[in-house]
């Protein structure tokens, strides 16, 4: 018997899966459903949303602009820890979900629905994160997933199941592989990706030119920081999504930010990704930069040994946790002085830092310089030197012993 459900909201995004699923909804469960969809930046047509939604059956539509909340309140919190996953991956999609969920539960909350629903497959991460998104925030929610139920099973019944209820698709044979899109990240999954051992072909990138094609001449940036964002690019101050879309046109104008990776999905297997991510390449690259002359060295090896936990968190949808958010407000005391400015040059996918400065700089040239100084005494380092290498010369003595 299928259950009783009386209103849902469904993240929609108008494509051939969460069109079926609005309709499937609707026939399954003969209830209301609410279409919501988020603009986080993924450039794509959201003026016949609406028109596309109702006419599929949808009682109402939410189209939210939710651009600078994204980069303000999730890309700049993890990038603040130089967030990485599995040493390449800089969690383009992992990031977004949870203001995803977070709006549609507050969809939830505004409507008195029962119930949310979304289109992710039972093979994905994003199914993990959605869910522990809602279940954190609305604790007695109900969670349809289409794809784990439902015996469209391919992508020829989805189409006709479309065609049956004349839901207008848009043809994906010129694409046979699956995109997701957001201010921080563009990533290609499944399809012709999917053997590991073939490269990507040019013509899917879309935020990079391709390196080689790239300006022959290096161009000369600089991003400002306060407290460990950053808040103006070559001293034009900006708000966060403004300056993220100058990162992206700048990195992406050098071919920088390509990134072809075999990650392990939370769920068991490993998966083939290759994302496009230009802004948060620089950024992340000027962002070390900064710290490197304003963090101290032992918060700053503390902060680093987190980090790959950090990320797993994100990665695995534990965005709402409470050791996130424990171990979010250890790093953002990390960036009290985390301020000033970096110099980057930008040149055929390459970002090299030219230079930082800081009002907080904990360099010092008089300590540092190899030529005359009165602060510190070579001769102090031997004893240094001794004291640490003393429990390795009582190992080597027990040895010869034994």
């Amino acid at each position: 018997m299928t259950e009783q459900v009386k209103k849902v909201v469904l993240a929609y995004s108008g494509g051939l899966d969460t069109s079926v699923i609005l309709r499937w909804l609707i026939e399954t469960y003969d209830c209301e459903v609410i279409a919501f969809s988020a603009d986080i930046g993924q450039e794509e047509e959201l003026d016949t949303i609406e028109e596309k939604a109702l006419k599929t059956g949808a009682s109402k539509v939410y189209i939210d602009d939710l651009r600078e909340p994204f980069i303000r309140d999730y890309v700049f919190p993890a990038f603040r820890a130089n967030v990485v996953y599995e040493g390449q991956y800089l969690l383009g999609t992992s990031i977004a979900r949870p203001l995803i969920a977070r709006r549609q539960i507050e969809i939830a909350n505004i409507e008195g629905a029962d119930a949310v629903s979304h289109g992710a497959t039972g093979k994905g991460n994003d199914q993990v994160r959605f869910e522990l998104g809602y279940y954190a925030l609305k604790p007695d929610i109900k969670i349809i997933a289409p794809w784990r139920i439902w015996d469209l099973t391919s992508r020829t019944a989805l189409m006709a199941f479309a065609e049956k209820f004349g839901i207008e698709v848009l043809s994906t044979r010129k694409k046979p592989y699956s995109t997701d899109r957001n201010m921080l990240h563009i990533s290609y999954e499944g399809g012709i990706l999917e053997d590991p051992w073939q490269p990507p072909p040019e013509d899917i990138f879309t935020l990079t030119v391709s390196p080689k094609d790239a300006p022959d001449t290096a161009e000369e940036i600089e991003i400002t920081f306060d407290q460990g964002d950053p808040t103006a690019v070559n001293g034009r101050a900006m708000s966060p999504a403004t300056l993220f879309r100058e990162l992206n046109r700048l990195g992406g104008k050098h071919g920088i930010g390509r990134a072809d990776i075999v990650e392990n999905r939370f769920v068991g297997m490993k998966s083939r990704g290759v994302y496009e991510t230009p802004g948060g390449t620089i950024l992340r690259a000027a962002h070390m930069a900064m710290e490197s002359i304003t963090m101290d060295r032992e918060v700053m090896h503390l902060r680093d040994g987190l980090m790959p936990r950090y990320a797993e968190m994100i990665y695995n949808g534990f965005w709402f946790s409470p050791e996130r958010e424990l171990m979010q407000k250890l790093i953002d005391e990390s960036q009290r002085n985390v301020s000033g400015v970096v110099r980057l040059s930008l040149y055929k996918g390459n970002c090299t830092v030219l230079g930082r400065k800081s009002d907080y700089s904990l360099y010092s040239e008089a300590f540092a310089t190899f030529e005359d100084d009165t602060v510190y005494r070579q001769g102090d380092a031997e004893g240094f030197i001794k004291l640490n290498a003393l429990r390795l010369r009582i190992r080597e003595m027990n040895r010869k012993q034994a």
